[in-house]
């Protein structure tokens, strides 16, 4: 635990997902566990595939945060260049890695061709470290503060598990909401003063529908359960006044 958060940035890297052809999943599970380790989650961005754009981004955040975590790039095709990107960035040369280069040939045989092996490529430098992936036999890794994971789903979750016990741990933020059939404007000026009242907490106001009613959910996240508790009673109560009746999620 460290008395000052932890901080990351999570950078999406893909001309794939700035197109609508693919859809992001990655920053989802990332948020939520770094959420869960006490690291708070700043920024979230996705960038394509243009080494310039990634160079300038990575060094930007690395610099601003904590961690940074990218995903996507790390492939065997053209387009991949997220491992000479981050090496121009630390001003290293890429090298291949001589026991991740015998792992994929022992697992690919005759397959293990060129294009295979430029995934056994990293930045050169005693610093960088092998992120295991146990998916597949491509590692992700780590230079400095930033860690370099595939843009696979599945794969980037395997590799971030692996990670995990590396990471400087923060107070875990917890969360709780309460929902009803009420409009956002209905509860706003309520919803200001018990943010005034509680600074600890974050209050989030998120309306949707729902079989043709409006309706508004309340989360409060803070690292205080006994806070929590606090807002979304104090919440309830304003939905009540407006004859809404509250529903509530889990306590933390």
């Amino acid at each position: 635990m460290t008395s000052t958060p932890p901080t990351a940035c999570i950078l999406i890297i893909g001309d794939e997902i700035l197109s609508g052809r693919t859809q992001d999943t990655n920053i989802r599970y990332l948020a939520e566990r770094l959420g869960a380790l006490g690291i708070r989650l700043k920024e979230a961005r996705v960038i394509p595939d243009v080494a310039e754009v990634i160079i300038a981004t990575v060094n930007d955040m690395r610099r601003r945060h904590t961690y940074v975590f990218t995903t996507g790039g790390i492939g065997p095709t053209h387009d991949d260049i997220t491992t000479d990107c981050i090496a121009a960035a630390f001003g290293r040369k890429v090298v291949r890695h001589p026991k991740v280069v015998a792992a994929m040939q022992a697992y690919f045989g005759d397959r293990a061709n060129e294009a295979r092996l430029r995934m056994a490529n990293i930045p050169d430098g005693p610093d960088v470290a092998l992120i295991d992936n146990r998916l597949s036999i491509a590692p992700g890794y780590r230079i400095e503060n930033v860690f370099v994971l595939a843009g696979v789903p599945s794969i980037a979750q395997a590799m971030f598990e692996a990670l995990e016990p590396t990471l400087t741990k923060g107070d875990p933020v917890y969360s709780q909401s309460v929902d009803a059939e009420i409009g956002e404007g209905d509860i706003a000026d309520a919803l200001t003063a018990i943010q005034n009242a509680h600074p600890a907490v974050a209050i989030g106001s998120y309306p949707y529908g729902r079989s043709g009613k409006i309706c508004t959910s309340i989360v409060a996240r803070s690292t205080d359960r006994t806070e929590i508790a606090f807002v979304i009673d104090e919440v309830a109560a304003a939905m009540r006044i407006h004859h809404a009746e509250p529903v509530f999620g889990p306590a933390p």
